[in-house]
């Protein structure tokens, strides 16, 4: 990859990582899941994940994109060339290029929903509208496949024109504007929910130290969640990674993106629960609080209407960020494998996925229940996608982490880190036995519902750590 495809600023990987880091799940599941799995409890259980799990395997995906300054795909293919190891580590380019493919095609149907609310909000359409109107109206949204899917193509094209303007023209100076834009709004809707709604039992919600609470579920959802938050595993952090600076610190840089995607999910969680308490309404989860409860809430309040459109935008804008670092990955291999220009390649992938997410649209409403999809595969195509997407993730990340861990030279670590050999131990430890097993251990509590895939994805993981550990075994003492 020629020198000029690198980050302009030092800080830009950290706003790209960030923004992808940031999008839907740290505005209403973080919030959601901190709420109902003991509070506090559940807050230092995934501050411990990111630690132990998260941080280590994001510095390690960000080392195998700088190290090879190419797309995920491409990257692995020279990695594997340059280090002479199996062909086999390949997959982690392909996991991480699928799981943006899959979750980009989903993704963009439900952030089209905050298009939707964005208008309803900014034209006092719901101003003293009541709970049955708010969800019948959220219904009627789910019921209309022309309606979702005008919306999809409108968020899905405005990603694709971002990324289609390049690396320097469209995705940094689209994040160097987003990005800071997106925390001021969110600090003013949490002083809005300070003055307007109760903030003292959303800190209490949110914060309060339950450790009894914390059920088995609740330790998996936070170690799930920390995973998950990060962005690991779907190949836009080692696409990101490709043009990071070579002087910038790994490893400050993932504390950096870990702690800012917290801090924004902390925030969020504070904004929207005073909101809701405020209202006086129930905390609800998934899709209903941000789409139901929420506007419910705006509906009631002085300046409701203007301040939440203004809070759709930031779940536009988050989701935006997030959405173009799902292209990234595949486009940045379609210009280097097939040497297509970028606006063609962008084309080609986000098209692609628009498609795809054609059935996320239909399993909300022509193929909802009583299909032949649901026949097939038990669950509504949206449902599988996403099943699908939690396969893939974990298992890139495994492997990202064994391959670091296990094929990268000690040498060649300890040159990207740029660090002591203390943190390297730390870090080689982590990364070699922590995180997969954490990831593992979370992957196969999360997959229990479809028998069928869980033997032979274990099978597969005991294959992956083996091979990765011979693999190393193999080579000789020097090399270390």
């Amino acid at each position: 990859m020629s020198g000029h495809n690198v980050w302009t600023h030092k800080g830009t990987f950290l706003l790209a990582a960030v923004g992808s880091a940031v999008g839907l799940g740290n505005l209403w599941r973080f919030p959601y899941l901190t709420g109902e799995n003991g509070g506090g409890a559940f807050i230092l259980i995934y501050a411990l994940t990111i630690f132990a799990v998260g941080i280590p395997i994001l510095i390690a995906e960000t080392m195998l994109g700088r190290t090879s300054r190419r797309s995920p795909i491409m990257g692995m293919r020279h990695l594997i060339k340059t280090h002479k190891t199996s062909r086999a580590w390949e997959s982690i380019g392909w996991l991480g290029a699928a799981s943006a493919f899959l979750i980009l095609s989903f993704y963009s149907v439900i952030a089209g929903w905050a298009l939707h609310y964005t208008w309803l909000m900014l034209t006092g359409s719901l101003v003293g509208a009541d709970a049955q109107t708010i969800s019948d109206g959220f219904n009627a949204l789910l019921a209309s496949p022309g309606l979702m899917t005008l919306y999809h193509t409108l968020f899905i094209a405005a990603s694709a024109l971002i990324v289609g303007m390049g690396i320097h023209k469209g995705i940094e100076s689209g994040l160097r504007i987003m990005m800071p834009a997106l925390f001021v709004i969110l600090i003013v809707v949490l002083i809005y929910g300070i003055i307007n709604g109760d903030v003292g039992a959303a800190a209490s919600f949110l914060f309060t130290f339950n450790i009894s609470d914390l059920s088995l579920e609740g330790w998996l959802q936070a170690m799930g969640q920390s995973f998950f938050t990060l962005s690991l595993g779907m190949g836009a952090i080692m696409a990101y990674g490709a043009y990071m600076s070579s002087e910038a610190s790994l490893t400050r840089t993932a504390i950096a993106v870990a702690f800012v995607d917290t801090a924004v999910a902390m925030v969020a969680g504070l904004a929207i629960f005073s909101l809701v308490f405020g209202a006086g309404l129930e905390t609800g989860q998934g899709p209903g609080l941000m789409f139901v409860t929420l506007p419910l809430a705006f509906a009631e309040m002085p300046f409701g209407a203007l301040v939440g459109g203004v809070f759709f935008i930031l779940v536009l804008g988050a989701a935006i960020s997030s959405s173009i670092s799902l292209i990234e990955p595949v486009a940045a291999f379609l210009v280097e494998r097939f040497d297509m220009t970028r606006p063609q390649a962008v084309t080609i992938m986000v098209v692609a996925a628009w498609a795809m997410g054609l059935l996320t649209v239909l399993s909300f409403n022509v193929w909802a229940e009583g299909t032949i999809f649901h026949s097939l595969f038990g669950r509504s195509a949206f449902e599988f996608i996403e099943l699908l997407t939690n396969i893939f993730m974990p298992l890139g990340g495994l492997m990202i982490a064994l391959f670091a861990g296990w094929a990268l030279t000690q040498s060649e670590v300890i040159k990207e880190l740029g660090t002591n050999a203390t943190w390297f131990k730390i870090w080689r430890f982590l990364v070699r036995f922590v995180g997969p097993a954490a990831v593992s251990f979370v992957f196969l509590r999360t997959i229990p519902q479809v028998e069928g895939y869980l033997i032979p994805t274990l099978g597969a993981l005991i294959i992956v750590a083996a091979f990765a550990i011979g693999q190393r075994l193999r080579q000789p003492k020097t090399s270390s």
